[in-house]
Parts: C-alpha cells; structure tokens; sequence
C-alpha cells in the first residue's frame, strides 16, 4: 500500500462491503492496511468492529486494535469480543501496546483479561501497568534483545536468532553482564562484521544512551529525537535492563503532547475528547470562559474610563477592534513559539532573557510595520494624521507588549511550577486588552482634544 489514509471512496466501498455477506467484506478488508480498517472503525458500529475484528486473522485482528486511536476506545471493543478471540489477540499485541489498551479499563475488568493469558503474558503486562504510563516505563515494551557480554561474535549470532524469533523488529542489540546490568548496546551489522574470534566486549558502546523507568515521556521523545535513534534502552534504579521505548511509540508522544499543548493554549482541557458529546465539552471550557470573562471586565473597564473620549471621537471604537485583535494574535505567535521552545529544552537564565528579547524586537518591528500600513489608512480615509500617530503608536506599544508578555509569561509561569500552556492565553489576552485600549485611548486624550 502506497497510502495508509482512506478517501470517501474506501469509505463507501467499505461501508458496502459492510452491509453485504462475510465473504464478500473478508475479500474487500484484504485490500486495506490494518491503520486503514482501524481508521474505518472511528465511523462504524460497534457491532460492526465486533464483526470485522472476527473475520480478521489474529495477527491482523491485534494490528487493527493496536493501530486504533485511543478515542475510539479499542479497550471497549476487546472486551466485547469472546474470551478465547480476546486472548488470543492480546497474546499477538506486542506488551507495550497491550498494556496501553488495558490500562483504560476498571480493574475487575482487567483482572478478567489478564487471567485469561499465559503466565508469562500476564506477568509482564502486570509489571508495565505498575509504571505511569507518561514515563518511560509506561511506554516501554519488555520484549528487547539481550546478549552477554562475554559471549564470542558466533555464540551472539545464535543468541540473536534465538531470541529473535519472538520480535519483529529491532537494528541494536542490548548488551548485558551475568546479572542484567545494562552495559551498553552494539549494532548488528558490527556484529556480522566482526571476525569470528571477536567478542561482544570488545564492540559494545559503553556512552550508549539510556532511560530509567521513571524519566518522562517527553524527555524520551526529546533524546530519541536529538540522538536520531531507533529505540532506547529503558533501566532501573540498579542499571538492570528491562525494555525499550522504540521510535513509534515516541510518534505517538509526540502526537499526543502536541494536541495538548494546542488544546491547553486554546483554553480546552486535555481530559476533553476530541470525539465527546456536548456535555463534555462545556464541562471542560465553560470554566476557563468564565475565567476569561472576568479578566474581559477589565479591558471592560479601561473603555468605560475613557468614554468621554470614544463620545468625541467615534472613529476610535473601529480601530480599537484593530488594536485588540493585531496584539492578541501577536502575543499568541510568541506564545506558542515559547511554549513550544519550554517543552523541547530546559532554558537557562541566559535563553530565557534571549528569548524575551527576540520577541521584544519581532513586536517591535512588527508593530511598527503594521502601525504604519493603518497611519496611512487613517491618513487617506479618515484625513487625520493625528489620529493616524496616534494608531501608529498604539499599534506598535501593543505589540511589542504582545511580545514580551506572550514570552516571559509562560516562561514566569514555568518557573514558578504552573503549567504555561494551560495558564498563558488568558493571561496575555487581557495584558493585550487592556494596553492596547489604554495606549490608544490614552493617547488620544492627549493629542487628539
């Protein structure tokens, strides 16, 4: 398959084959990519995944399930299928991705599908559900290869396929002394290339990059991503191996830490399901309107103290929807850009400060551009310089307000151990409110009457 992404056209072929008989639907899911039928269930019945997920082999079937998206909540599907189909599609599902499933259902409910598995299956799945899972021991998968490290070049190569035959992929092998310890890791191909009296301990890479159980998601994304590397071995507090965070997974990380930033700056909370009912989403944003609302009573107020200048001078409550709406855009393109920057590194002192004067000075001649182009507006139209100097003023103190508050505030904010995302717009929407009226009505009774 070229594509893993359905057109209406799959849809519609799918949806048909759907209402037709099973050998039929069996022949036309032959033709999709497990990602492409999972992309399917986002929009069918629940009766109708029960059905494909049957006519599926098993290998297939736990694709499907794992290539789900959590919103469409493949945990439900599980348990609705028969015990013995269940557990065979758990048992296929690499642990990793197992466990991410079953951790979003009721404990009796996950008790019901871990005594149902092989010893050994349910054993490492009860381990990883131990670990949070926004750490590296939440993501790891346990099935990883492991060679000691006094073993020679031949005695590696049958260790390997040995081992292999339970894991579809891997490109380093993990190297380890008698009781486990994590030593380091050596490539494959150094090991094929190797002369065959030579021993692991003389190819291992001892500076090799490593987790504990403990470290954060983001920072395992962040050192797969800076280190360019396939997977990560993952440690415990006594340097023993216990799994690895592959590049996949850290995708998905990625993915999932960005909507949420993206819905946190937007004033959603990140508990709000893309695909959830409308009682769900007020609950999530009514708070944070009502939040805004407040701090919307202060720019409220600021209009309110000069109302004797928008009486003289209507012509100003135009461009104050121009001030107000260039500052908060403004603020939210420094916003992003600084929070984006907080997420990927640890800024000193020293970044921060650069960081604050960099948008100090994009505001600024961003302000100044922009303040310029509606001088000449008020100019030609309106036949006023003066208040086009006043616009040009106000334009170019708002924004470069918008940049040092739509920087530094996240930043404070970081530093004082408040998340910047989920706080910041608020915050710098009302800076960018009531400045903005200010300048511009503040100046205005100054030169202007």
């Amino acid at each position: 398959m070229q594509s893993f992404e359905l057109d209406k056209t799959d849809v519609s072929k799918l949806k048909q084959a759907i209402s037709g008989d099973n050998e039929l639907l069996k022949a036309t899911l032959e033709e999709y990519h497990a990602s492409e039928i999972a992309i399917l269930f986002e929009s069918i019945s629940s009766e109708d995944q029960q059905r494909i997920i049957n006519l599926l082999d098993v290998e297939t079937a736990s694709e499907v399930i794992a290539e789900m998206h959590e919103e469409a909540h493949p945990e439900e599907l599980l348990l609705q299928l028969h015990p013995d189909k269940r557990t065979e599609i758990v048992e296929e599902l690499d642990y990793d991705d197992a466990t991410d499933i079953i951790s979003q259902l009721e404990e009796h409910e996950q008790k019901e599908i871990l005594e149902d598995l092989s010893e050994d299956d349910a054993s490492s799945i009860r381990n990883l559900l131990s670990y949070d899972e926004e750490t590296a021991g939440g993501l790891m998968n346990t099935e990883v290869i492991r060679i000691n490290i006094n073993l020679t070049k031949k005695d590696a190569i049958d260790e390997i396929i040995r081992q292999s035959e339970e894991i579809e992929e891997f490109y380093t092998v993990n190297v380890v002394d008698d009781h486990n310890v994590f030593k380091g890791i050596v490539s494959l191909k150094e090991i094929i290339k190797a002369k065959g009296n030579a021993k692991i301990t003389d190819m291992v890479n001892t500076d090799a990059v490593y987790v504990k159980t403990d470290t954060d998601q983001e920072e395992v994304a962040r050192l797969i991503s800076q280190y360019n590397l396939t997977s990560i071995p993952v440690v415990d507090g006594e340097m023993r191996l216990l799994g690895r965070v592959t590049f996949d997974d850290v995708i998905d990380v990625l993915e999932d830490e960005n909507t949420e930033d993206f819905l946190k700056i937007s004033g959603v909370s990140e508990d709000e399901e893309l695909s959830g009912n409308w009682i769900e989403a007020v609950k999530s944003r009514l708070p944070w309107l009502i939040i805004n609302l407040g701090t919307a009573f202060l720019a409220s107020a600021v209009v309110r103290h000069y109302g004797n200048i928008l009486s003289n001078l209507t012509v100003l409550s135009a461009y104050m929807v121009i001030i107000a709406g260039m500052g908060g855009n403004a603020a939210t393109q420094a916003l992003a850009v600084t929070v984006r920057r907080i997420s990927l590194y640890d800024l000193t002192d020293n970044q921060a400060y650069r960081t604050v004067l960099k948008e100090f000075t994009v505001g600024l001649i961003n302000g100044a551009v922009t303040g310029l182009i509606v001088f000449m507006f008020a100019y030609f139209f309106d036949a006023n310089p003066m208040l086009g100097l006043v616009i040009f003023l106000a334009m170019t103190g708002n924004l470069v307000i918008a940049g040092i508050t739509g920087s530094s505030i996240p930043l404070v904010l970081k530093r004082v151990g408040i998340d910047p995302a989920i706080a910041s717009s608020i915050i710098i929407t009302t800076f960018t409110d009531v400045f903005g009226f200010l300048l511009l009505l503040g100046l205005a009774s100054k030169l202007l009457l």
